[in-house]
């Protein structure tokens, strides 16, 4: 796994495949996602890397409900009192109780798909509580205070995390990056609805953008995203 610092209170933990993001506010940490199964003992030496401990992760932010995201939420909510979180249309996916829908695979998905997802048991998740059922609007409690966006279409229920005050968008797999600029994520339930979300998230005034996979944008992060949405094509 691989640790970049991105802001001194933010760091991108990097893993095969999929990311996480540890932010560090002094009375707690919160991780948006996980990492795929098996990545709790990796996240937990970059805490302490950091100089903070695993009893410290007051919550856990979930982007959506693939492996690659939610694969160690079982791991880390026995490290203490971590309270997970996750939209409600999201939520049965990752407590096991439903099976989550499958991407509707576009030409250019496919291949992808084929060569990175397709028979990955190691991508497969362990059932998860959710302690918290977010929807639109809502604010867990850390960077100053964050707010929850509803941004339907990669799944029912993918969510963005936008922090206000030091102007931080979290983007789940709605977005990637690739070559240094943003560009729609691929493997979606509903491409158009995922369109309209990326169009929502480049409306965000945001310096930094984490997205769920590629490298993040660490500057006017704003410009880059409204760019990219106004190339957007069916």
């Amino acid at each position: 796994m691989e640790i970049v610092e991105l802001l001194p209170q933010l760091h991108l933990l990097r893993f095969e495949v999929g990311q996480a993001y540890l932010w560090q506010d002094p009375d707690g940490l919160t991780l948006v996602d996980t990492g795929p199964p098996g990545s709790a003992a990796a996240i937990a030496g970059a805490i302490r890397d950091l100089g903070r401990r695993t009893d410290e992760v007051r919550q856990v932010v979930l982007t959506h409900f693939h492996g690659d995201h939610v694969g160690s939420a079982a791991e880390v909510a026995g490290w203490g009192e971590v309270t997970i979180a996750a939209h409600r249309l999201d939520a049965p996916f990752v407590r096991g109780e439903a099976a989550g829908p499958p991407p509707v695979l576009t030409d250019f998905d496919r291949p992808l798909y084929e060569r990175i997802v397709r028979g990955r048991d190691d991508l497969v998740a362990a059932p998860a509580p959710v302690d918290r059922e977010l929807d639109d609007g809502d604010a867990p409690e850390f960077g100053g205070g964050a707010r929850v966006l509803a941004i339907p279409g990669h799944t029912p229920g993918s969510i963005a995390v936008h922090l206000p005050g030091p102007r931080v968008l979290f983007t789940g797999d709605t977005v990637a990056s690739t070559a240094g600029r943003p560009i729609l994520g691929v493997f979606n339930v509903d491409r158009a609805a995922t369109m309209e979300s990326f169009r929502r998230l480049a409306g965000l005034d945001v310096d930094v953008a984490c997205f769920g996979h590629g490298d993040a944008i660490v500057g006017d992060a704003a410009a880059a995203l409204r760019a990219a949405a106004a190339a957007l094509t069916t």
